[in-house]
């Protein structure tokens, strides 16, 4: 019996069907990594606009409790942490770096004796961060 030069079509099929599952499989994965950052990054961004809102009550509250705005600086660099080490966005780099700078600025005017240090770069950074973490 001589054999057959031709491939079965049932086996190219099941390969290529086979092969096919794997490229989705891989896109589906990769997706989901992507959508998980994302996740990630708006809730961090949610947790900062928080702290965001406790910065200036910390302000406004100063001579009461000095410590609730050291604490509030706090929460958002650890939150800008968060999020630095979890994306490669250059978007959302700057918007963290630009935070982080805005941040340091209060606590400079904070040991320089500022009471009312403003705060608009803070708040316009944290409003960038949420736009550039929104997916």
């Amino acid at each position: 019996m001589a054999t057959s030069r031709y491939r079965r079509p049932g086996r190219t099929i099941a390969v290529a069907a086979t092969a096919a599952a794997v490229a989705l499989t891989v896109t589906a994965l990769t997706g989901c990594d992507a959508v998980g950052k994302a996740l990630d990054c708006v809730q961090t961004a949610d947790s900062i606009a928080d702290s965001v809102t406790d910065l200036q009550q910390a302000v406004r509250n100063a001579a009461d409790d000095p410590t609730k705005t050291d604490d509030a600086l706090r929460a958002i660099e650890n939150n800008l942490e968060k999020i630095g080490d979890k994306t490669d966005n250059t978007d959302v780099n700057k918007a963290v770096d630009d935070l982080d700078k805005a941040v340091g600025n209060v606590r400079t005017a904070l040991k320089n004796g500022d009471d009312t240090p403003d705060l608009t770069p803070v708040t316009d950074a944290a409003g960038e961060l949420t736009k550039v973490c929104t997916p």
